[in-house]
């Protein structure tokens, strides 16, 4: 049988997931509401047009609260710097971009990302058909192996 080992040998025992991944709506809600800054109401715009293109989509937190879309694998995350909020969609080297959106990781064979600064201004539409063929990416059947 395999399974994680600690240096001494034991196994580790499996951590039970955080109250954060669990209930992951009501954690954003709170993260959103500590901040009070524009990075804040960014967020809760960005989780707005999400909801919108996507109503399938699921919401996490991850990475020590780090907000997350998932809909058949990551869509894309928004991690929030002192300067900007960052939308890193996983997949985003393989989508097409028409409206030029992507403005950062743009040497990355497979993510792609916009940063968003205080006061910019969003392509709602664009943003929105973005998130839609990302999810057509991530739900796409994979052709099986020979």
């Amino acid at each position: 049988m395999t399974g994680k080992r600690s240096r001494g040998g034991a196994k580790a025992k499996r951590k039970a997931p955080t109250a954060a991944k669990r209930s992951a709506p009501a954690a954003f809600d709170a993260k959103v509401a500590e901040r009070k800054d524009w990075r804040a109401a960014m967020l809760a715009r960005i989780r707005k047009i999400m909801q919108e293109a996507d109503p399938g989509a699921v919401e996490t937190l991850k990475w020590r609260g780090v907000p997350v879309w998932e809909h058949g694998g990551i869509i894309c995350t928004g991690e929030t710097y002192k300067d900007k909020v960052k939308l890193t969609f996983a997949k985003g080297a393989s989508l097409k971009d028409p409206s030029r959106l992507f403005n950062s990781s743009l040497d990355g064979g497979t993510r792609r990302a916009i940063d968003i600064h205080e006061g910019d201004w969003i392509d709602e539409k664009a943003l929105k058909a973005l998130i839609g063929a990302a999810v057509a990416l991530n739900t796409a059947k994979k052709p099986k192996r020979a």
